[in-house]
């Protein structure tokens, strides 16, 4: 079953460019060859209504997985395969996994 992983994040002060480039050159295909996930993307909050995102930055992981509680823990132990950097901002990140309720429903005129 696919899930989604959602890691909500931000830099530390002044680290704004090492951060863009730690994540994109290097950090989101670690994670993919350490975990075997199937894929990650990032984004930046660019609108919002309602509640205010608490963060500006989404990192968002495919995962197949037939357990969900296995996907954190999965993360967790495979985090010493991966270069760290001082640039993200640990005590502001979050990461949440979500599973499907229902199939995937697709526009008809697409």
């Amino acid at each position: 079953m696919k899930h989604l992983v959602a890691v909500l994040s931000e830099p530390r002060e002044g680290h704004d460019a090492e951060y863009d480039k730690y994540y994109e050159t290097l950090h989101l295909d670690e994670v993919l060859a350490s975990t075997g996930w199937l894929s990650a993307q990032r984004f930046v909050l660019s609108d919002e209504a309602g509640a205010k995102c608490p963060l500006p930055y989404l990192a968002l992981y495919e995962v197949e997985a037939n357990d969900p509680a296995t996907i954190i823990p999965t993360m967790d132990a495979t985090r010493a395969q991966r270069q760290q950097s001082g640039s993200l901002n640990r005590r502001t990140a979050g990461v949440w996994v979500f599973s499907p309720t229902g199939p995937v429903h697709r526009n008809p005129s697409e």
